[in-house]
């Protein structure tokens, strides 16, 4: 698989020409907030990107994230639904309940990238969210919210002890089954929190759920300047659930899943 990355760290030649020195600097400091790669390249989606798969050291179990073709159904369905909302492809997403001795003795599953992104503002984050193929097994398995989410590994920045949390959106159910959803809305539907010390000390924890809002103000009140580490689609630690993922969003990017890769879509 092709790279979409230039031949250098921010995609200039080894000439060490000034003009194209120039072009790398304001791609760095362009880049210093969510989201998209650190070296754009194309925007065009033909070249997937090489840097997601899946986390294995956030990985339990013997869970499933594959890039796939469809889903396409179901059979009863049919128009824009039956489709991947981009290209032909999707992230397919398995997930057992009960698979693993530990406790809760359940299955977990990132897929992700964990350099893109690495040192981007949390905060610059201004859209969020994806598509999803919810099915009724799904719904009858864990009820209406047993969903997928978005994962962000931050540096949280609130202390001098605290480097690690996990921002997490958790969705609301889908408006519909065994078809692809509309984009789900992260900064507008479902509810956040922050894992560990983080959550504790902002208060936006799974049990004291934040919407979008609550979440960067708990940071910005606190002047502190999250970082991102990672990012990723996830399932887990819960219910059993099989379905798919597509068009990850991040501000004016879309990710789009396909067989042969991830491709990256300029959007407005």
């Amino acid at each position: 698989m092709k790279s979409r990355f230039g031949t250098g760290r921010f995609g200039f030649t080894r000439s060490g020409r000034w003009p194209v020195l120039v072009a790398a600097l304001l791609v760095a400091l362009v880049s210093a907030f969510l989201p998209g790669p650190a070296s754009a390249g194309t925007d065009d989606g033909r070249t997937p990107v090489d840097h997601w798969g899946v986390i294995t050291r956030n990985t339990i179990g013997s869970p499933v994230a594959a890039l796939r073709n469809g889903p396409y159904g179901s059979f009863d369905v049919t128009g824009t639904s039956a489709r991947p909302p981009y290209g032909r492809g999707s992230l397919g997403i398995e997930v057992a309940d009960r698979s693993t001795t530990l406790s809760p003795p359940s299955e977990k599953v990132d897929f992700g990238n964990e350099v893109d992104f690495r040192g981007k503002s949390l905060l610059g984050l201004r859209r969020v969210g994806f598509h999803v193929f919810q099915t009724g097994e799904n719904v009858s398995y864990g009820g209406p919210t047993n969903m997928p989410n978005i994962r962000f590994e931050i540096d949280p920045n609130v202390n001098s002890t605290d480097d690690y949390s996990t921002a997490v959106w958790v969705p609301a159910a889908s408006p519909v089954t065994n078809a692809w959803s509309p984009f789900l809305d992260a900064t507008t539907t479902g509810y956040w929190y922050l894992t560990g010390n983080t959550g504790t000390t902002t208060g936006c924890t799974q049990a004291a759920r934040c919407t979008f809002a609550a979440l960067k103000a708990a940071f910005t009140t606190r002047n502190a300047r999250p970082t991102v580490y990672t990012v990723a689609v996830a399932k887990g630690r819960d219910f059993l659930w099989v379905g798919a993922v597509d068009g990850l969003r991040l501000n004016d990017y879309v990710y789009d899943f396909e067989p042969d890769g991830v491709r990256t879509l300029h959007k407005r």
